[in-house]
C-alpha cells in the first residue's frame, strides 16, 4: 500500500498492476475517504481492508484525522473500534 498523493489516493498493486484503491481529499489535517474500490478478482479476499488499514494507519503517524465519507471505509472503522479515534467531522471550507 502506497500513497499516491499526485493521485490523491491511496494504492495497491500487483507488481505494476493496480488492484485497489482509497480516494481522498485532503483538507488540512484531514482526510476526506471519498471511494474504495478493488479488482473484482479480489473482493472477499481481505485486499480492502489491508489497504483501508495501511491508509489509517498513515494518517495515524502524520498526526491527521480522517472523515470516512466512503461506506467501506465508515464500516471497516466501526468494526475495528481501535480506528475510531482518527474520525473527526468535516472542516468547514
Amino acid at each position: 500500500m502506497t500513497d499516491a498523493p499526485e493521485r490523491s489516493r491511496y494504492e495497491i498493486r500487483d507488481g505494476d498492476r493496480l488492484v485497489g484503491l482509497a480516494a481522498y481529499q485532503r483538507r488540512g489535517d484531514q482526510v476526506v475517504f471519498t471511494h474504495t474500490e478493488v479488482e473484482d478478482s479480489a473482493e472477499h479476499s481481505g485486499l480492502g481492508s489491508r489497504l483501508v488499514r495501511g491508509a489509517l494507519d498513515d494518517v495515524r503517524a502524520s498526526g491527521g484525522s480522517v472523515v470516512p465519507v466512503c461506506s467501506f471505509v465508515r464500516d471497516w472503522i466501526e468494526r475495528h473500534p481501535e480506528y475510531r479515534d482518527l474520525v473527526d467531522t468535516p472542516a468547514e471550507n
